[in-house]
């Protein structure tokens, strides 16, 4: 592996090591928005829409970022704006229009790093075979970063306020802001715009993929209404609660590397539709919930949820379209993006009409939406657009 190789699987790795750091303040913020703030678990799902915003629109932002300046320059004003707005929490108390304000702020640095990152990787992925590998390492550095969310997000929910969750995050930044300035970029690079954008969708395989990421993203969301059952039912407290995030974070990590070890050999269309019944299947057992099933599911779900993820991904990576692997990955991901969101929102909505019994059970239903498509994504006279 030569140098060039080394520096682009450092920076993803540090990168998304990065995305999960900075939900250190978050175990902490949702005890400060549902007790202080007396927020609703709707109220909480809409807020998180609303910070979430700026990954939906990443391949405008992908084609700005291969556009103008590059993105080792965006990748750096992005740590300085993380490093910023950080400062600014540490220090003060905002009101709850504020907050959301600087957690979108958070959250659109973040995606630019994610962007600049993920196009360097999928174009070096493509040209060496390393997809799969690089994907791999990614979400193994993410879920290590989860490991210490569980460990610190928790002492500092149950034992110190939230700010001091974004002070801790100041110097990983500095870190990662040193990182970039050693990137050397190519000198030769493919211009994005928005005009590469609107072609790609004229790319009948990439239009596709696109559809079937969306439904097999897509399920209203339950996930808020159950944190809020295991702190006001379970009584548990906010250290076993980031202990419990730890080990699923652990089991992750083993689902990424058991996958690193066997992606060149699993059928891809074989085991994402193994994936999608899964899917559906596990759902339901989220009716039965109680302390014992809670960590259980959290535990085992975890790793084989990050085993399909990780297909998932790769796959996306695979498919995106050549000479705009950054713009047409990005789309892929803010499809992927939009799914979560749209999932969220809709289970905001329909959480008061229907209950959660009736939201898990619509969202086991909703999995099978991308069924029909498998067949065709994986059609050989579908290979080009």
């Amino acid at each position: 592996m030569n140098s060039k190789i080394k520096l682009v699987f450092g920076l993803s790795i540090l990168t998304y090591f990065l995305q999960s750091i900075e939900s250190l303040p978050g175990q902490a913020l949702f005890i400060f928005m549902k007790n202080k703030l007396g927020m609703t678990p709707q109220a909480i799902m809409w807020f998180g829409v609303f910070i979430g915003v700026t990954w939906l629109v990443k391949p405008v932002i992908g084609a700005a970022i291969d556009r103008i300046f590059g993105k080792k320059w965006w990748y750096f004003g992005a740590i300085v704006l993380s490093m910023a707005t950080c400062a600014f929490l540490a220090k003060l108390s905002p009101p709850i229009i504020l907050l959301g304000v600087m957690l979108a702020l958070l959250s659109a640095a973040a995606s630019i790093r994610d962007i600049s990152v993920d196009g360097i990787a999928v174009c070096t992925g493509k040209e060496n075979n390393l997809c799969s590998q690089l994907q791999s390492v990614q979400w193994i550095a993410l879920t290590v970063g989860s490991v210490l969310v569980g460990i610190g997000g928790g002492f500092i929910a149950q034992y110190m306020p939230y700010q001091i969750g974004f002070l801790i995050l100041i110097p990983i930044y500095a870190l990662a802001g040193g990182l970039i300035l050693k990137y050397k970029p190519e000198v030769n690079q493919t211009r994005a715009s928005l005009g590469s954008i609107i072609n790609l969708f004229k790319n009948r395989r990439f239009v596709i993929t696109c559809l079937f990421i969306f439904l097999y993203k897509y399920s209203p969301s339950f996930g808020t209404p159950l944190s809020f059952i295991i702190r006001d039912k379970f009584h548990w407290s906010e250290v076993f609660i980031g202990i419990l995030g730890t080990i699923t974070a652990i089991m992750s990590i083993l689902g990424a590397l058991l996958y690193y070890k066997v992606a060149k050999k699993i059928n891809p269309r074989k085991w994402i539709t193994i994936s999608i019944w899964l899917g559906a299947i596990t759902t339901l057992f989220y009716l039965y919930f109680t302390q014992y099933t809670a960590i259980c599911y959290d535990i085992i779900f975890s790793l084989t949820g990050m085993f399909f993820f990780l297909i998932i991904m790769t796959f996306m990576a695979e498919n995106s379209v050549t000479g705009l692997e950054a713009t047409s990955f990005a789309t892929l991901c803010a499809i992927s993006n939009l799914a979560g969101t749209a999932g969220s929102a809709s289970g905001a909505w329909l959480l008061p009409i229907i209950g959660l019994p009736g939201l898990i059970i619509l969202s086991s239903a909703t999995s099978f939406l991308c069924l029909p498509l498998v067949p065709i994504i994986f059609r050989k006279d579908n290979a080009q657009g």
